[in-house]
């Protein structure tokens, strides 16, 4: 596994930007730069399962690790769906991270993640810009 981080300051409250990445209506918005028709479906209190969805009936599975409300969200990725199927998988620690901190009215919010190899390219070229998406939605 890689470990990867992405940071950014957002001229918003820490409340505005947790709005903006965990809201119903608002996730999938800065999701559709990883993938078209994104959504998720769960509610993200500790504990809960987390539904990931490409909008074609595919995605990933996982679990709210932990929940702070407006500083910390941690999912903890557990298997994949296909054609609708949930298949569960041994990751190891295979989490993704949320961290934000508000100071004089700014947030600096850091995504850490662990993931395979494979998609540390991907990563590195989609986080940025789904940064900026959240950046555009929280400073509105």
């Amino acid at each position: 596994m890689e470990k990867i981080e992405f940071k950014t300051t957002i001229n918003a409250s820490a409340e505005k930007v947790w709005n903006a990445l965990f809201g119903v209506e608002t996730y999938p918005k800065w999701t559709a730069v990883f993938m078209e028709g994104s959504r998720v479906e769960t509610d993200w209190r500790k504990g809960s399962k987390a539904l990931f969805h490409d909008g074609k009936g595919d995605g990933m599975l996982a679990i709210i690790e932990e929940n702070i409300p407006n500083q910390y969200m941690s999912i903890k990725h557990i298997g994949e769906i296909k054609d609708g199927k949930e298949t569960l998988h041994n990751w190891g620690e295979s989490f993704e991270n949320y961290t934000l901190t508000e100071k004089d009215g700014k947030t600096e919010i850091i995504i850490d993640m662990e993931i395979i190899k494979e998609w540390l390219d991907y990563f590195e070229k989609t986080w940025p810009k789904a940064l900026d998406k959240v950046k555009e939605i929280a400073e509105k």
